[in-house]
């Protein structure tokens, strides 16, 4: 990128959007489920056919697990998200409680703490004027808390992504395990779920503005281990059990 340049610059400032967090969270919700579904199941399915050389079973038991898991990640991404959006809502409550009856001392406070990012005393005081009489609410929880007001996390959001997210990576190994032959169901297996991990690895390093290698790596190695491990345990259970 050249300095100096007015296409560049505004280029960067609307990739990154004025809602990163919100694009951040469901982001994290749909690479977090689909990495999930790829693995768990892939693990799942793997473990089986190390056991058995069924089909029906082993498709049956990656339709369980693909049920299962979209709901236990939906249900999780909603609880979790829920009591982090309370969490906001008792802060933004508590600190609205606070400007009403305290707002020269909350007025000083935002003013220090502007000091402590850089700002000259009387450039802070000023800054802190302003923002206080615009909008004293959205300026304190902005620099305390990292909170928009008007943009609080959605759990509904990060349910729908997770759930969804897992449906679609869990429905790669599933499809393969149902329609490829048992001779070579396990090769065609691992290669597919690690070139999935590696395009969620790379997608998600790409959309977060984040090194491309070593999310892609974790990925992969995650996976391969998990396939590995489940697909011993499972030769092994067949053998002895």
């Amino acid at each position: 990128m050249e300095i100096g340049t007015d296409e560049e610059p505004q280029h960067f400032h609307d990739d990154l959007g004025d809602h990163v967090g919100t694009r951040l969270n469901w982001l994290r919700a749909a690479v977090l489920g689909a990495n999930d579904g790829i693995v768990s199941t892939a693990g799942v399915v793997m473990g089986v056919a190390g056991a058995t050389d069924d089909s029906g079973t082993i498709v049956i038991a990656g339709i369980a697990a693909l049920t299962a898991g979209a709901l236990s990640m939906g249900a999780g991404e909603y609880v979790s998200v829920s009591t982090q959006r309370d969490s906001e809502k008792s802060i933004l409550h508590l600190e609205a409680t606070e400007l009403r009856q305290m707002p020269e001392t909350e007025e000083r406070e935002l003013a220090k703490m502007y000091v402590e990012k850089g700002l000259s005393q009387e450039t802070a005081e000023q800054v802190a004027r302003e923002l206080t009489e615009h909008d004293a609410l959205r300026a304190h929880a902005d620099i305390e808390f990292g909170i928009d007001p008007d943009n609080l996390t959605n759990p509904w959001h990060a349910a729908w992504a997770s759930m969804l997210a897992f449906t679609i990576g869990a429905l790669l190994p599933l499809l393969i395990v149902a329609f490829v032959p048992a001779e070579t169901r396990i090769l065609v297996t691992v290669l597919s779920v690690v070139a999935a991990l590696a395009l969620t690895g790379f997608v998600s390093a790409k959309i977060g503005l984040s090194p491309r290698l070593p999310a892609v790596l974790r990925n992969v190695s995650g996976g391969v281990l998990a396939m590995g491990v489940t697909y011993l345990i499972g030769m092994y259970a067949g053998v002895h059990l």
